[in-house]
């Protein structure tokens, strides 16, 4: 039941993430013009501060369970809302994202993000798009880390369901790295959009890794069978508190 007092909850919270962003921002981005390895420590810096604001002003705590990779992988991950993003740079050691060009030209952020090795990429040219993405992905390779994809492309909505796609193939046999499929629940809690953000226990799930040597399609069937199968299971166990 949404409440007029956890509405204000939310509010209050998504003033002081915004306000934060920008803050912590500022204060890096001359580090961050001198040396890019200052990139991705403002982000998880905002990240983990982003986790303990939502805990304490809006009452929504994160979990994380399984294996968090710390060497070297491709990380294959449910997006249901940002929040699923701000887990997952707040716990691996040296995360990239692929994520749509669009957004690089949001102004500091976008130039913080390509500072800090995210890949752009324009999903509305499709195999030039995936083309491009993979040769971007091979310059970073002296970059070990771990590279995060959405296999859905975008932002999906507990319950609804979108087709995966195969530029997650095409990076895992690039890069013959263990993938790890990531599950989450997050969407329950922190939807696609609003500001509303429901108390509770939002979890987001490293599941055992795929390694390298399948077959495209093999490979495919086993992410979505992993990803939706526990997100399934996550998203019950949040409805059913």
């Amino acid at each position: 039941m949404r409440t007029a007092l956890q509405w204000i909850r939310s509010f209050v919270f998504n003033i002081v993430m915004y306000a934060s962003m920008i803050l912590i921002a500022l204060a890096f981005t001359p580090l961050v013009l001198v040396d890019r390895k200052w990139a991705p420590v403002w982000m998880r810096l905002f990240a983990r501060w982003t986790r303990f604001a939502l805990r304490w002003i809006a009452g929504l705590k994160t979990e994380v369970r399984g294996q968090v990779p710390t060497g070297a992988a491709l990380i294959a991950s449910k997006h249901q809302s940002f929040l699923d993003s701000i887990v997952l740079f707040s716990v691996l050691p040296a995360p990239r994202f692929i994520m749509k060009k669009q957004l690089a030209w949001i102004p500091l952020m976008g130039w913080m993000a390509i500072r800090a090795g995210f890949i752009p990429v324009d999903r509305g040219k499709r195999g030039a798009a995936v083309k491009k993405m993979m040769a971007d992905v091979e310059k970073g390779r002296e970059t070990p880390g771990q590279l995060i994809i959405y296999p859905q492309g975008t932002r999906v909505a507990p319950g609804k369901h979108l087709p995966y796609k195969m530029g997650t193939a095409a990076l895992y046999g690039q890069l013959e790295q263990d993938c790890y499929p990531v599950a989450a629940n997050v969407g329950v809690f922190w939807p696609r959009h609003g500001i509303y953000r429901r108390p509770g226990t939002a979890v987001v799930e490293f599941l055992p890794p795929i390694p390298p040597g399948h077959t495209a399609a093999a490979f495919m069937v086993e992410l979505e069978g992993a990803i939706e199968t526990t997100s399934n299971r996550l998203i019950a166990e949040a409805q059913a508190r």
